[in-house]
């Protein structure tokens, strides 16, 4: 399964920056607004070192890691919703992602300009979300009309269960309310998820945030404030320099080397992708063998066979069973016939419940 992050924010808060760092692409990131004009896309490999362990041992014609795709759209200003600047042109373009990556400048520098004439984290977060659930009350308007004859005219039974969730749903966003906060069935969540609607999608704050902030980025006053509305929104917060994630990303060596000078274990967009991750309750399984050693991402809570249809539709529908070990039992005995001996492989039918790390081998029959 395909997983996409959006990446929004005002102008010069160094969004196409990370994106370049992100992607190692080099789309415009100029000194002034609206640099980026049209959206951009790259994909990207998730690390992981598992994967690599795997390779190492199995030594395969192919490695392939979890993807991941990030778009970054032109910068939103207060009144996008209204047609202000080029951000709202390029909104479509993060309505199908399956999360919003928001990126918040925290450092001042004169040299850039910011838009708003200073840095303030909490409202420079406020305009985005704001111009957001504006979009959203438009997408929303517009389904109403759609839907309206056919619920109250026809009495139509699908355009009435959408419509009498619409008006309760349009009075929550006209309240500058994003659709995260509205409270409802699983039932509906589900409806919901298919308006695509842009407040109803899990979102990571990344501070972005100076050189010198980096080995206590609570210290920066700014980022402490949007660490604060992270817990309140119950939303993750990542802190990230842009300008030194773009710089690793130049590296084809000595990586671990230049992230020790700055104190740090991993690269801001590593911990951006586990905590991405870990907002969308995703997962990852493995395949392992002479010809391919593959990384799947899932969604947790699957049963084998529906992770065996990540593989192949045809997987899921003649599943047999999975046989199955863990990452860790690999670790420890290195080989499948030794984890076989030490009775860690397991055979799992139809209800199994796949788990982060398992290595399996689906057998199927069509």
């Amino acid at each position: 399964m395909g997983l996409t992050a959006g990446i929004v924010g005002l102008p010069n808060v160094g969004k196409s920056t990370l994106f370049n760092a992100i992607t190692n692409s080099k789309v415009e990131a100029s000194n002034y607004p609206f640099a980026t004009i049209k959206a951009n896309s790259g994909i990207v490999n998730v690390a992981d070192y598992r994967l690599d362990e795997l390779t190492n041992f199995y030594k395969p014609l192919k490695k392939v890691n979890a993807t991941i795709e990030f778009i970054d759209i032109a910068g939103l200003i207060k009144g996008a919703s209204q047609g202000e600047g080029l951000g709202n042109q390029f909104l479509a373009n993060i309505r199908e992602t399956d999360a919003i990556i928001e990126v918040v400048r925290c450092f001042d520098n004169s040299e850039i300009v910011h838009v708003e004439g200073s840095v303030d984290a909490l409202r420079d977060v406020d305009t985005i979300t704001s111009e957001l659930i504006f979009a959203d009350i438009e997408t929303v308007e517009k389904r109403i009309q759609k839907v309206e004859k056919k619920a109250q005219v026809n009495k139509d039974k699908d355009a009435l269960l959408e419509y009498n969730l619409l008006k309760p749903l349009l009075e929550h966003l006209n309240q500058v309310k994003t659709i995260r906060t509205f409270p409802c069935s699983v039932e509906q969540k589900a409806l919901i998820k298919s308006f695509s609607l842009l407040t109803a999608k899990p979102v990571i704050y990344v501070g972005n945030i100076s050189e010198k902030d980096l080995k206590d980025p609570l210290s920066n006053p700014e980022y402490a404030k949007l660490v604060e509305l992270g817990k309140n929104e119950n939303c993750l917060v990542v802190p990230i320099n842009a300008q030194i994630e773009a710089e690793l990303a130049e590296l084809d060596e000595d990586k671990q080397l230049f992230l020790n000078d700055y104190g740090l274990l991993e690269s801001g967009l590593d911990v951006l992708i586990k905590e991405t991750y870990k907002l969308l309750d995703l997962q990852t399984f493995f395949t392992s063998g002479k010809d391919e050693c593959r990384a799947w991402t899932f969604k947790k809570g699957m049963t084998a066979p529906e992770c065996a249809g990540i593989i192949h539709t045809d997987f899921q529908r003649g599943f047999i069973k999975a046989e199955v070990y863990k990452y860790e039992d690999f670790v420890v005995y290195q080989s499948e016939a030794s984890i076989k001996l030490a009775g860690k492989y397991r055979q799992e039918g139809k209800t199994y419940i796949m788990q982060d790390g398992d290595i399996v081998f689906f057998k199927f029959n069509v």
